[in-house]
């Protein structure tokens, strides 16, 4: 068997014959790697021998089997669409110490009680994920544990044993012996995702991996991994808080706008059914630059608090930072400011921030800014039994969103008295069914005029 060298680009896949510091696919640089492929010879087929395969009508694939397992999070069975699917191959991706293996840990206790569960460590001995366990209280008659590297062997003791559910962690440690490729590298991972998966599919056994992020923040390993795989999921938050976002990058199973959010605390991860009461926690009253804007996740519609902060800058031009909001809708909502509503910053440092390190990433958000943003120039608070939610235009009109019920009762639920809202979005609902206050706004000036008058 004769072997080739190629490059493979670890952001888009695109293989190559010689290595190039950018990649000539999708343009980014040092993200070539090294690769080796059996090299055809030409004119020789080395097709296997065919074998007959059975074919089946649809109507004659049945159903009425239980094909998810409650994972007993309700928080993880909402991303993964209802719960784990028999035979899929989940891939949970995140930063070291985000919390992977502590929620798959966690997740046996529950499993444990009607289902076998292997537990495969590359990168743990059995006696630490022991003490591990014990410090997370986890409790589980049928978890097995098995601290191993090598794929094949793994794969034939999974054979043999034929566990409900099997957890690699993590799958940058895996190896096959015939590839000379050090682990971690594009052919180890691939080969041992693509091992994974034939043994998932075959048993109908659920497996998950967990992987690892490189410095980019992407899964460490070939977007090819993440083809193979039928669900991605990526854990997220930042180092100094201690909740924990679970997102749905890809899922063949369910949708992938559900988040899941969690609390790391000593004992492991908590899950946050409410998460907006959490992130609306120590707001400040009577402070300027303060409003509260709606964000949907999926079906769920999560409440966030935005802050600006306007200051006379010491610099030639000044400085405008922005941390959970994007920058260039902020650039597009300060130049609407001074357009269409006459309020001139140019002068002026700008500050936005959404609390707690969360992501305000719809057209939704935009309202909620432009009050605070007006709130912190005026140095004029606005009410804290007030959210607004809404997309600016260029023209400085307010243009409607969608889910505009489903903000308006969450905001109803968590003690707000009124909701700022698009005029457009009026058609939508029936005001005299909430319990709470609702003001129409066309464009920001109306906006701007409501807050002064309240």
């Amino acid at each position: 068997m004769k072997l080739k060298t190629i490059y493979v680009c670890t952001s888009c896949g695109a293989e190559f014959s010689k290595w190039n510091g950018k990649c000539p696919s999708c343009g980014e640089w040092n993200t070539l790697e090294e690769d080796v492929r059996e090299e055809k010879k030409p004119g020789k087929s080395t097709r296997a021998p065919v074998r007959e395969v059975q074919i089946k009508k649809l109507d004659e694939i049945g159903t009425d089997d239980e094909v998810r397992y409650p994972t007993g999070s309700g928080e993880l069975d909402r991303v993964l669409g209802g719960g784990l699917v028999k035979g899929s191959l989940v891939l949970l991706g995140g930063e070291p110490g985000i919390g992977k293996s502590t929620l798959l840990l966690q997740i046996c206790t529950y499993f444990g009680k009607e289902h076998t569960i292997l537990y495969v460590s590359g990168e743990e001995s059995a006696r630490q994920v022991k003490l591990r366990a014990d410090r997370l209280g986890v409790e589980a008659q049928s978890l097995y544990l098995l601290s191993h590297t090598d794929a094949e062997s793994i794969c034939d003791t999974v054979r043999r044993n034929s566990p409900d559910i099997v957890i690699i962690d993590s799958i940058q440690t895996m190896t096959i012996q015939g590839i000379s490729s050090s682990a971690g590298s594009i052919t180890q991972v691939r080969e041992c995702t693509n091992l994974f998966m034939h043994l998932a599919k075959d048993l109908e056994i659920p497996i998950f991996l967990v992987g690892h992020v490189n410095k980019d923040g992407a899964i460490a390993g070939p977007k090819v991994m993440e083809h193979i795989v039928d669900t991605v999921l990526f854990f997220e938050g930042e180092r100094n808080q201690s909740y924990r976002l679970l997102r749905a990058v890809k899922n063949r199973y369910g949708s992938t706008n559900e988040i899941g959010v969690f609390d790391m605390s000593d004992k492991g991860l908590v899950e946050v059914p409410n998460p907006s009461e959490l992130f609306l926690s120590g707001r400040p009253v009577g402070v300027s630059g303060c409003c509260i804007g709606c964000v949907m996740e999926g079906s769920r519609p999560i409440l966030a608090e935005v802050q600006a902060l306007a200051a006379k800058t010491a610099y030639s031009s000044p400085k405008r930072t922005s941390t959970g909001f994007d920058f260039s809708r902020l650039a597009i909502i300060i130049a609407v400011l001074e357009k269409r509503a006459g309020i001139f910053c140019g002068a002026l440092d700008i500050f936005v921030n959404v609390v707690g390190g969360f992501r305000l990433d719809e057209p939704a958000a935009d309202l909620p800014t432009a009050l605070a943003l007006y709130s912190a120039l005026t140095d004029a608070p606005i009410s804290e039994k007030l959210a607004a939610f809404g997309e600016i235009g260029l023209g400085g009109e307010v243009r409607s969103i969608s889910h505009i019920s489903q903000r308006i009762n969450e905001a109803a639920r968590l003690g707000f008295t009124k909701v700022i809202i698009p005029k457009t979005s009026m058609r939508q609902i029936d005001p005299r069914s909430y319990n709470i206050g609702i003001i129409g706004v066309s464009n920001i000036r109306q906006a701007f005029e409501y807050l002064k008058k309240g």
